[in-house]
């Protein structure tokens, strides 16, 4: 404890905490956008809440996958900016706009494309015929999103991070009023309904691309990047460094939230009402996760840094300042959850049944809020390192082959329902927070 309290370790948290602040706001603002959406659908109806939990199952699974290999960036002009190489930054950032465009069309192209699979799923069918054409239009969002996501994580590599936070901050705004405008047809716009929701995202996910590009392309500290900026030299070689560690990135978050995004198709076997309750519950855990996330990637650029400085205490002083950051958030967290387990789903839903559910799930996310923020700045920390392949197998082993098969056996063969399922995905938390916390001390006692 003493040491965590050390000169080196205050200085740490301090630098820690500069950083990643306006990476939480950055990273809750994501999320917000689905959760307004969840809100503001429920004043709806049951069933359109249904359907936006059905479709982001799916949708989420993209976006995190996504920003995740956006992620492959910021680690790389973390360690050139240490050294001060501006030239690797330039081709570092041309390279992460060509590879985001394409990534995100490929996404959406993707998505699209196999939306129809919800059919197969075993859900309600009014729900499905909802899911679809909103699923699809949230897509076309993730085109102008990743193109955000690469201006963004390549700023944060140069430990610019507040004018992002502030670009993220407008956005919701505006999705906000859009979707107070588009879904019930104020101020002479056309009610849409469930509609209206998905095309407020994709409109205020547009704005956040143009903003970024301008801040980036017009800012004097980023100019010296853009000098000489021809996108016909394409890199086979940086191409493959940055994906090396973009797309492990990535999948790491694929597998915990594909195991939550599963999740919603078994909860829908139960019934509308526990998916909607799913959906409510995993909305304001993944508010907190986001957070957490933000010191994740505050922890990426600290350790890349100090990296690129050659200095392995100082890696490790920058990785387990951000454990112990996020293990007392998180800690903070969980009380809330517990305090407020009866207030929280009332603003998201008026049937009594779903808050019930809702109320039961939010005290298990409660116990695994320590868990999902030790195993999310792991693998920033990891990151930071560039050890991206065996953090990807510990959470492919922890979310598919232990938290889902046991959220099946608790659900439906011990019958604990929905509340058995979150215990096994809680099970696989717990499992992939030990052992990155193992991973990252093994590793950085042997830089």
């Amino acid at each position: 404890m003493s040491v965590l309290l050390s000169k080196n370790y205050l200085n740490s948290y301090k630098a820690t905490f500069s950083l990643a602040y306006p990476v939480v706001i950055s990273q809750l603002g994501h999320i917000m956008v689905g959760v307004v959406d969840t809100a503001m659908v429920g004043q709806i109806g049951t069933i359109e809440q249904a359907a936006v939990a059905l479709s982001n199952s799916l949708y989420t699974l993209v976006l995190v996958f996504g920003l995740g290999v956006s992620y492959g960036i910021t680690p790389l002009v973390a360690v050139a900016d240490s050294s001060k190489n501006h030239s690797e930054s330039a081709e570092l950032l041309k390279h992460c706009i060509i590879i985001n465009t394409i990534l995100g069309i490929l996404l959406f192209v993707l998505l699209v494309a196999i939306s129809p699979i919800l059919n197969l799923f075993n859900q309600k069918q009014e729900v499905v015929d909802l899911a679809i054409p909103f699923l699809n239009i949230m897509m076309l969002g993730m085109i102008p999103l990743c193109i955000f996501s690469g201006f963004k994580q390549f700023t944060e590599g140069l430990s610019f991070t507040k004018v992002a936070m502030l670009i993220t901050i407008g956005s919701n705004l505006l999705n906000i009023l859009l979707n107070y405008l588009m879904i019930f047809g104020h101020w002479g716009f056309p009610e849409m309904g469930l509609m209206g929701s998905c095309w407020a995202s994709f409109i205020s996910r547009v704005a956040m691309a143009l903003a970024m590009f301008a801040y980036v392309y017009y800012n004097k500290h980023f100019k010296i990047y853009w000098e000489g900026f021809q996108l016909r030299t394409i890199s086979k070689s940086l191409v493959k460094k940055i994906l090396g560690i973009g797309i492990p990135s990535g999948l790491q978050w694929v597998f915990e939230v594909g195991a939550f995004a599963f999740a919603v198709v078994m909860i829908g076997w139960i019934s509308p009402d526990a998916q909607a309750a799913h959906q409510i519950a995993l909305s304001i855990a993944a508010s907190t996760y986001m957070m957490a996330s933000g010191l994740s990637a505050a922890a990426s650029v600290r350790v890349g840094n100090q990296l690129g400085l050659k200095s392995r205490d100082g890696v490790r002083t920058a990785g387990f300042s951000a454990f112990a950051m996020v293990f007392a958030f998180m800690g903070l967290m969980a009380l809330l959850f517990i305090l407020l387990q009866h207030f929280l789903p009332t603003l998201f839903s008026k049937e009594l049944n779903v808050i019930s559910i809702a109320t039961s799930l939010i005290v298990i996310a409660a116990f695994f809020q320590l868990s999902d923020g030790i195993q999310v700045v792991g693998l920033g920390a990891l990151r930071g390192v560039k050890d991206v392949k065996i953090p990807t197998i510990i959470t492919l082993i922890a979310y598919w082959a232990i938290g889902l098969p046991m959220s099946y056996v608790f659900g439906f063969k011990l019958n604990l329902g929905v509340q058995g399922i979150w215990y096994g995905l809680s099970l696989g938390l717990t499992v992939a927070a030990v052992f990155l916390l193992w991973r990252f001390d093994y590793v950085s006692k042997r830089i």
